[in-house]
């Protein structure tokens, strides 16, 4: 019965995206509409420093500052480090 769902579920979304394609017509994105002012094409090199570079430097940017400023103290470990273990039961027999 599982296998008949998953039949069907698989065969649902795979019409539903045909249709979706077939809907979507990219020849009349070759129309311009009225008040379309499209500008210039990036470059390569605008395309990857916008794309590429920029978030990176965004995001090494971000880390960098909560790095530098971050005030917590040292998160190491003090409830194991500080405790001494010793035998000190003695077996009855």
């Amino acid at each position: 019965m599982d296998k008949k769902n998953a039949l069907r579920a698989g065969a649902l979304a795979a019409g539903t995206t045909l249709m979706m394609l077939l809907m979507s017509s990219p020849a009349l994105a070759l129309t311009r509409d009225d008040g379309d002012d499209p500008g210039s094409g990036l470059s390569v090199g605008e395309t990857l420093g916008l794309y590429v570079v920029a978030p990176i430097a965004i995001f090494a940017l971000i880390a960098g500052l909560v790095w530098v400023l971050d005030k917590s103290k040292d998160r190491g470990d003090t409830t194991s480090s500080n405790i001494t273990v010793r035998g000190q039961a003695k077996a009855k027999a």
